[in-house]
Parts: structure tokens; C-alpha cells; sequence
């Protein structure tokens, strides 16, 4: 007989609801932090081997990265409160360094690539412990900026959709100045629904940073390249 799978919310059954709280806090940056390590793998991985190139078609590798993408996060989500979410969310941060390949190998053939890159790593962490900071000081309607998150996120996907047929650089621009305050408010948000009590598993909390981090850093990193760089 099949023992059930260990959940992970069980380390926070005998505390307060403070306590708890502050435990799935650190259990997500714990989690998050760990997650960059396969993501940086990916990213080499996909500098050396180019495996999307090997798809040829452009729709297809479109099809298959948002099949990743968004099949990845609902089966994390149904795992969220087991180990299988954690080793699930790993394969998925490695998938995303292979498909951020392509930005960074476009960057690189810049002169001043690398420094655009870590400019844009400077940033991404600077917004992310600004974000965090405020999440735990300022006075936040946590509801209101949920519903504002989803209206933006909306926006957002319709002009990532738009613009893969039209392919216009100011829009490409427009879109990823919008990911960065997108980005920034759900780092913040996300943070807050755990010290609140909202979310409850730090599966869940650092797939949404992650993501949130991603979107931050390869925006910053376009924006950058588009008024920067130097080739």
C-alpha cells in the first residue's frame, strides 16, 4: 500500500498564525533562491546547444514555449503543498534559463553585452528588495492591487499576443516598460499575501516571484539593450 505524499505545509501545523506566516516567508526565499540555480543552468544550457533553434518553425517553438510555460505552472499549482511542487518548480526555473538563452546570446553581441547584463541584474535585485521592504512596511490594500494585477496582467498578455504578429519595436518597448511595473507591484503583492496569511504555501509564493523576477530581469534587460547598447 502507497503511503500519502508528505506535505509540506506539515512544519507549519503547530504554530501560531504569526509564526506561521513568518515561516512560509522565509521557506519562499529559501525556495526562490535555490530556484535560480537550475535557471542559470538552463541558460547556459541553451547558450551552448540552442535547442529551440532546432525547432526550425517559429510558431511551433512559440506553441511549444507557452505549452511549457503555462502547463509547467498549473502542475506546480496542483502540487503546491507537496515536495513534488519544489522539484517540479526546478525543472520549470531550468526550462526558463533555456528559453532566456536567447536574450542573453543577443546581448552578448553587444560590446558592452555583459555590462548591460549585470546592470539589469543590479536592477532586477534592487526593485526586488525594494519591493519586499515595502511589502512589509507600507500600507497596502492587498485586494485592490489584486484586482489591479489581474486587469494589468490582461493588458499585458493581449499585447505579447498582438505584438508576435505585428512585431513593432515601440510596442515590444512599451510592453516590456510595462512588464517592469507589473513585474515590481507583483513581487510586492505576492510578498504581502504571505505576511497577511493569503497564501500558504511558499511553493506557490516563489513560483509567482520567480516569474515576477523573470519578467523584471529580461524586461530591464531589452530596455537596456534598445537604449544602450552598443554594437
Amino acid at each position: 500500500m502507497n503511503e500519502p505524499q508528505q506535505s509540506v505545509s506539515d512544519y507549519t501545523s503547530t504554530l501560531n498564525p504569526a509564526e506561521r506566516q513568518a515561516a512560509v516567508l522565509n521557506k519562499t526565499y529559501t525556495l526562490l533562491a535555490a530556484s535560480f540555480l537550475p535557471c542559470a543552468a538552463g541558460a547556459f544550457v541553451g547558450m551552448v546547444f540552442n535547442p529551440l533553434a532546432a525547432i526550425g518553425n517559429m510558431w511551433v517553438a512559440i506553441g511549444v514555449m507557452f505549452a511549457f510555460f503555462y502547463g509547467m505552472c498549473f502542475a506546480i499549482e496542483k502540487n503546491r503543498y507537496s515536495t513534488t511542487g519544489a522539484v517540479l518548480l526546478m525543472v520549470f526555473t531550468f526550462g526558463m534559463g533555456v528559453l532566456l538563452s536567447g536574450l542573453l546570446a543577443r546581448a552578448g553581441m553587444y560590446r558592452n553585452g555583459g555590462e548591460l547584463i549585470a546592470t539589469a541584474a543590479v536592477m532586477t535585485a534592487a526593485v526586488f528588495f525594494t519591493m519586499a521592504a515595502l511589502a512589509r512596511r507600507a500600507n497596502i490594500n492587498t485586494q485592490a492591487l489584486g484586482k489591479f494585477l489581474l486587469t494589468g496582467g490582461i493588458v499585458l498578455m493581449v499585447g505579447v499576443v498582438a505584438n508576435l504578429f505585428f512585431q513593432l519595436p515601440v510596442l515590444s518597448l512599451t510592453i516590456a516598460g510595462g512588464f517592469v511595473v507589473f513585474s515590481s507591484l507583483m513581487i510586492m503583492w505576492q510578498i504581502r499575501s504571505v505576511i497577511e496569511g493569503g497564501e500558504d504555501s511558499h511553493i506557490s509564493a516563489a513560483l509567482t516571484i520567480f516569474i515576477s523576477i523573470y519578467n523584471l530581469f529580461s524586461s530591464l534587460l531589452q530596455l537596456l539593450l534598445a537604449f544602450a547598447g552598443d554594437d
